[in-house]
């Protein structure tokens, strides 16, 4: 159950992110997407997400491939070692490479570099545009930038696990020490913290930017009265002048 829930929860995770990416895709390099999509799509998104990652969680529960402790003991996760044992080890460590890894992060990678190509070749076009518009395309990459970096952290996280996964799955055995092994399992198993510190980062720079803005602008207030009052205590004494001269 261990094994099943870590993956389930695992590959989950990274389908979301697939989706979110391609949602940022879409609304950023295809502008008519953001007409049409409604609430039920969403909903819809989820469902498919999240059925996904069952259907892959469950397949060795079945009988294609097989949960198995880690080296150290301590959790269990795919058996990767099958992939030494039978062809159809073989076929189902390669398939899960493919669909739960491989796929997603292509898509991932994919989508924020047509993003990032989309928004090099349209800063000068949106800037013609009216005020609206720019503030709903300021939005969307501030969406955006957030989703990106969700993305890149899970992947950091999650890549150096992958890839002890497949030299345990195809190369000698043993040939990774399980010391070593014990480092990619905890930054995977870490990956659940970055978000709440992403999303802390992000709200503490807006916060940040928006207690300077308000400083400058009371700044500029402060100084625009001073003027005033400045310039009215020059043009005040002028009525007392004149009202001495006509007594």
């Amino acid at each position: 159950f261990y094994g099943w829930t870590g993956f389930f929860f695992g590959c989950g995770s990274l389908i979301t992110m697939t989706v979110v990416s391609l949602d940022r895709y879409l609304k950023i390099c295809h502008l008519q997407y953001g007409t049409w999509l409604k609430r039920r799509h969403t909903f819809l998104c989820l469902a498919f997400v999240w059925v996904y990652a069952a259907f892959w969680a469950t397949m060795p529960l079945v009988g294609w491939g097989n949960y198995a402790p880690e080296p150290f003991g301590t959790s269990c996760t795919l058996d990767w070692w099958l992939a030494q044992a039978s062809v159809s080890g073989q076929s189902f460590v390669m398939t899960m490479l493919f669909s739960c890894l491989i796929l997603p992060a292509s898509i991932i990678v994919y989508s924020y570099v047509m993003i990032i190509c989309k928004v090099k070749s349209t800063s000068e076009e949106i800037s013609h545009y009216d005020a609206r518009i720019r503030n709903n395309h300021a939005l969307e990459m501030k969406l955006t930038k957030v989703a990106m970096l969700i993305c890149a952290g899970f992947l950091i996280a999650w890549i150096p696990y992958a890839v002890v996964s497949v030299v345990s799955a195809f190369g000698e055995p043993n040939s990774i020490p399980i010391p070593v092994s014990v480092i990619p399992t905890l930054l995977a198993k870490s990956s659940a913290m970055y978000n709440p510190i992403i999303y802390q980062l992000v709200d503490l720079r807006r916060k940040c930017s928006s207690c300077c803005l308000m400083a400058m602008k009371k700044r500029r207030n402060f100084r625009k009265t001073r003027f005033f009052a400045i310039s009215g205590s020059f043009k005040d004494p002028a009525p007392d002048k004149e009202a001495q001269i006509e007594m």
